[in-house]
């Protein structure tokens, strides 16, 4: 199995910026895409970016577009997702997922991290 683990949450104030991370336990034998999502109370989980295995292609939410940039890091079997100009409304717990295959066995699948809590005060 992989564990993915999510760190770099926190409380920030409106205007700063926060570097989330997300690490996997092992690395994958193939991968698909890598991305981050986030859900905030009462609300669907959503979106927020996703980087292909090349890492030539990158996807954003509408309302992240500008102020986050996600990127990876192979060597480290590491993804993040930097976030400036935050805003009240980027408050929710970010979860990071892949989609690959852990050994080239087993079916493609989406694996999910614990998620981590950020918080944007105004």
């Amino acid at each position: 199995q992989v564990q993915l683990v999510e760190s770099g949450g926190g409380l920030v104030q409106a205007g700063g910026s926060l570097r989330l991370s997300c690490a996997a336990s092992r690395s994958f034998f193939s991968i698909i895409s890598m991305g981050w999502y986030r859900q905030a109370p009462g609300k669907q989980r959503e979106l927020v970016a996703a980087i292909t295995n090349s890492g030539r292609r990158t996807n954003y939410a509408d309302s992240v577009k500008g102020r986050f940039t996600i990127s990876r890091d192979d060597a480290k079997n590491t993804v993040y997702l930097r976030m400036n100009s935050l805003k009240p409304e980027d408050t929710a717990v970010y979860y990071c997922a892949v989609n690959g295959k852990i050994d080239y066995k087993v079916r493609l699948n989406d694996y999910w991290g614990q998620g981590t809590q950020v918080t944007v005060s105004s």
